[in-house]
């Protein structure tokens, strides 16, 4: 009964997190954005703000500035700019790639659970009928 509980709150909470899942991933990223070291900054010239009109929103960009490598993530529903160098960025990847693998654990854990609790074992199947 407990196992059968647990499962209707994950049903439940997946739906809900389905439901603000885009503003999960941008939220997460700049999450990692900022643990990795990048600096967030509001455009306040109009030249800034110019630049960051073109960027693309939600996605991380390589860009060269004064010879100097920069990496640019622009949240246009926040009015920021999340600004990193290589080193940044490499840490970035490294945090990215570490929460994947963490998820993959998560969701094979998860398969793993409910393969084991659906496994009918012996009492299934035409060689061993139990009624």
């Amino acid at each position: 009964m407990k196992t059968f509980l647990q499962h209707i709150l994950i049903v439940f909470m997946a739906s809900a997190l389905m439901n603000g899942c885009a503003s999960y991933e941008s939220g997460n990223k700049e999450s990692l954005l900022s643990a990795a070291g990048f600096r967030s900054r509001t455009p306040a010239t109009a030249e800034q703000q110019a630049m960051f009109n073109r960027m693309m929103p939600y996605r991380v960009e390589r860009r060269v500035r004064n010879g100097k490598v920069l990496y640019t993530y622009a949240d246009k529903q926040k009015n920021l700019v999340y600004i990193g160098s290589e080193v940044e960025y490499q840490r970035y990847r490294q945090l990215s790639l570490q929460q994947q693998i963490a998820e993959d654990q998560v969701t094979a854990a998860e398969i793993n659970e409910d393969t084991a609790m659906y496994s009918w074992g012996p009492y299934w199947g035409p060689w061993n009928t139990w009624w």
